[in-house]
């Protein structure tokens, strides 16, 4: 029987009394700890001895090397200086492929020795894999504990080692760990040969058009191991559903919303065991009494909780993605046997078919949401996953003004660790499963080595890509950000599978969630344009992305985003920084190898349209007045189009996991570039801007509430700062609408014909603060800039002061006699050396100030990590590079 009891009725408790509460209970035994230091490994082939004899801790390690767990053989080599950093320049072309070598050569013990006393009375001791690539016999203490061999990367291992664990306390853990196989040849095509797609694993690291092949194809160890004690009773794989029924506002007193909660209780001990299963949900706790019996495993339900005046999960820039914390726990007596943290997002999401857009429609709490997402391959491309990375890298996708995240079907299932950072920063996600168009045979491709009719098999054994999906699903299902499955990139899975994932697994497993059967099905986007469904990925016209009507639940379009000098220096080498050569003659570029290698993509004559450079760092600079215009003019675009052509839309791609020189607002190492600004800046949740084609002023606003009494400020700026109003008039906007409110095309031509033009685009509310400031610089009547590259020197004026540790507020000030201080790059550096700190968050970057202005910009970094006080460095357009003390 289930009982709700309200603490605050009983006890009217703080919350710090609430903790002190459920706290109250003695853990019985319980813990869990990460074996993620002191391992070893050893090449198989080096080895005579067997897993009985290794797993045994009288066997001698002495002569093994350094493991890294979680991690693979690759970066075990790596940090062992037995190979050259893939990430730099062609070092990746010295390291030995596995096609050629044989799978042998990758095939690794990995040892751990770790204490572990016996467990009191009915105590049980857990070891939990949760990732190995792609094969392994597991042992403990000269003992085998898989009957059979373990397949497959994304199926988590448990084992009760209670029996097995030493006396003494001193145990050994072994692990042979054998590669994908087949590994597939590196031949140049989007997987390789294809064959990788044989395995249930990763794609990509055979090579694809962002990435050269991972020359380990990610073998080992690659997450987390864990030891977990308990007592007598187990709690896994719990699920939560929020039901959120009706239209909901942000803000006001919320309608109840259920609360649906069970759990997986296992009892390996010979006594049936008799306890309650409880969580605390705000003020509220529910519970539940249960009798297990010996040796089962058994799945149970609480009633259903209603809770009153729920604080809602909203998505980035729509409201808060409030989160309760709470523990799932099993108790007997007054003691916890077992729990599991979760944090709980109370929200529904909700999909319908747009008719007039014709695609599906995204609904939060019963508030249409216009998906402005990027499409995420993996943090690292070595696997070298940390909790610290991910939240720096989900934080960019906030600050982009992004509200989705797709992960694309050649990589993996994220992680948990991934999703506590989108729970935290509002980011919905579109998740893949492990397919791919270009590796499962939508495509005839001769790159690959078998045929379309048998690639469209992969893989090989559909078994345990089910069991694999089955436990992925477990593993992530009750992150709120957690918003669409999908069951491929560009293609669905074979019949059997994807009718096993739509029909049985996802409504049993979770069946809360939009299941999309491809990324750019049909029953997703209707596609009628013709092609593939998504693209293009190369630069555009800044108005082709507002003039061409593309597929309107648009999976993949992007454009360039090569990053700036001081990112180009940490990958390639000197002798390879020499910018690529466009020849407008022949409309072809000339481009050096390592470039090449790192998979540039051109961008023809849009840098030299600001003129031809004089250096790499000429060239790099002005490509990141390209980035910016090319990814604000992108959301722009597309949001103009909202609800009419479009229900939402997916760059491609907005990070690379290597260092490539595409697709990425940020470069591998966390340094931001003008794409995320640019992109910040046009994907405004209230969002001024100006249409290239007609000329019109257009407000989008995605809230949920009209934006009255808002004054619209219109002006434009000559290269010397010389101001003229063209349009300044109180406007206002409805709900999640775009609206034209000023044609103004004729005025700016005739203004910009010469040598161009800053125009300026303001709305300010009743106290004159600005709620959208956006600025452009429009070329001449022959597309070229150049009035800016005749520009008077800046006169800004700088000053930067520490507000508290890790935050700085930095003030740009511009005189009133001074042109447009024009496109200032902000970076926090090391005293000593002069290097950029990384990561760091810039609340705005690439910043213009006009004459007689001052902006404020706050720039948040780990005071932790960077104990001394960094410089601030800023260059401009217009401003010479200079560095100033922080006060």
């Amino acid at each position: 029987m289930t009982k709700h009891i309200s603490l605050k009725k009983q006890f009217l408790l703080t919350p710090i009394l609430f903790f002190i509460f459920f706290s109250a209970f003695k853990v019985f035994g319980q813990a869990k700890y990460e074996l993620n230091s002191g391992w070893v490994c050893k090449k198989k082939g080096d080895l005579k001895a067997d897993g009985p004899q290794i797993s045994k801790t009288d066997f001698s390690l002495q002569s093994w090397m350094q493991a890294t767990v979680p991690g693979t053989v690759l970066t075990t080599l790596l940090n062992n200086k037995k190979v050259p950093d893939p990430f730099w320049g062609m070092n990746n072309n010295l390291i030995k492929d596995i096609y050629y070598t044989g799978s042998d050569y990758y095939t690794y013990w990995f040892v751990k020795d770790f204490e572990q006393a016996l467990p009191a009375a009915d105590g049980q001791v857990y070891l939990n894999l949760r990732g190995v690539n792609y094969s392994c016999e597991v042992y403990l203490n000269g003992k085998k504990l898989n009957d059979k061999t373990h397949y497959g990367m994304f199926l988590r291992q448990a084992y009760n080692i209670t029996p097995l664990l030493n006396k003494g306390g001193k145990n050994r853990l072994a692990v042979l760990v054998y590669p994908p196989d087949p590994a597939g040849e590196p031949n140049g095509g989007q997987g390789g040969d294809g064959r990788i797609a044989k395995n249930v694993g990763l794609q990509y690291t055979a090579g694809w058009d962002w990435i050269q092949p991972i020359r380990d194809r990610n073998t080992g160890i690659w997450d987390k191991v864990t030891i977990e004690t308990t007592g007598a009773v187990q709690v896994s794989n719990p699920h939560v559903i929020t039901l959120v029924p009706g239209l909901r506002q942000v803000n006001g007193k919320q309608q109840p919303a259920s609360i649906k909660v069970s759990a997986q209780l296992t009892n390996p001990t010979s006594k049936a065991v008799s306890g309650v299963l409880q969580y605390l949900i705000g003020n509220d706790k529910v519970v539940k009494n249960v009798l297990l019996k010996p040796h089962t495993t058994v799945e149970v339900k609480l009633s259903d909780f209603t809770l009153k005046d729920p604080k809602l999960w909203w998505p980035n820039g729509y409201g808060t993605p409030y989160l309760y914390k709470t523990n799932i726990q099993f108790l007997i007596g007054d003691k916890v046997s077992d729990q599991q943290s979760i944090n709980v997002g109370v929200r529904e999401l909700q999909t319908s078919w747009n008719g007039q857009t014709k695609s599906l429609e995204v609904a939060i709490n019963g508030q249409k949401i216009f998906i402005k997402g990027g499409n995420w391959i993996i943090s690292d491309a070595m696997l070298r996953f940390t909790n610290q990375r991910y939240d720096s890298e989900v934080r960019f996708h906030r600050d982009m003004n992004l509200n989705l995240i797709r992960i694309w079907g050649g990589a993996l299932v994220e992680r948990p660790e991934f999703y506590d950072a989108c729970d935290k920063y509002g980011m919905l996600v579109f998740q893949d499963f492990w397919m791919s168009g270009d590796a499962n045979g939508r495509w005839d491709d001769p790159m690959k080595k078998e045929d379309q009719w048998t690639r469209r098999k992969y893989p090989d054994d559909h078994q345990l890509y089910l069991a694999s999906a089955a436990d992925q699903i477990k593993l992530v299902r009750n992150h709120p950000s957690l918003a669409i499955w999908c069951g491929g990139n560009e293609i669905t899975p074979p019949e059997d599978i994807l009718l096993a994932l739509r029909d049985t697994l996802l409504p049993k497993l979770d069946g809360t969630r939009w299941f999309a059967e491809y990324s750019n099905s049909d029953k997703m986007s209707l596609n009628t344009i013709g092609g593939n469904g998504d693209g293009p990925y190369t630069i555009q016209p800044d108005s082709s992305f507002w003039r061409t009507h593309t597929y309107p639940f648009n999976s993949e379009v992007g454009s360039v985003g090569l990053s700036d000098y001081e990112s180009l220096k940490r990958f390639i080498p000197k002798e390879n920084l020499i910018a690529p050569q466009f020849s407008a003659a022949n409309n072809t570029t000339k481009t050096d190898s390592v470039w090449d290698y790192h998979k540039y993509i051109g961008y023809d004559a849009s840098v030299d349209a600001y003129g031809k450079p004089t250096d790499t760092k000429d060239f790099a600079d002005k490509a990141q007045l390209v980035n910016y215009n090319q990814y604000r003019a992108l959301i722009e675009g597309f949001s103009a189009h909202m609800w009419d052509w479009y229900t939402g839309v997916m760059i491609w791609k907005t990070q690379n996991p290597w260092t490539a020189m595409r697709g990425q607002m940020y470069d591998y190492y966390l340094d931001p570039n003008a794409c995320l600004y640019g992109l910040k800046q046009g994907g405004e949740p209230l969002h001024v801007m100006y249409n290239p084609l007609d000329g019109m002023v257009t407000i989008v606003n995605n809230s949920f509430e009209t934006k009255r009494d808002m004054m619209l400020i219109v002006t434009t700026l000559d290269m010397n700062g010389k101001e003229k109003n063209v349009v300044k008039v109180f406007e206002e906007i409805l709900p999640s609408t775009v609206k034209g409110y000023a044609a103004i095309k004729n005025k700016i031509n005739i203004a910009a014909k010469a040598d161009g033009i800053f125009l300026s685009l303001r709305l300010l509310n009743l106290h004159q603060d600005i709620l959208s400031d956006n600025l452009y610089w429009l070329p001449n009547a022959k597309g070229i800039y150049s009035g800016l590259q005749k520009m008077p020197p800046s006169k800004l004026n700088l000053s930067a002061h520490l507000v508290s540790a890790g935050k700085v507020q930095v003030v740009l000030s511009n005189p009133a006699d001074a042109p447009v201080a024009f496109f200032n790059r902000l970076s926090l550096v090391k005293a000593e050396s002069n290097e950029r700190l990384l990561p760091v968050f810039y609340s705005d970057n690439y910043v213009s100030v006009l004459p007689g202005e001052q902006k404020t910009i706050m720039i948040d970094y780990d005071a932790a990590t960077f104990t001394k006080l960094p410089l601030l460095a800023v260059s401009g357009w217009n401003l010479e590079a200079k560095t100033i003390k922080i006060n």
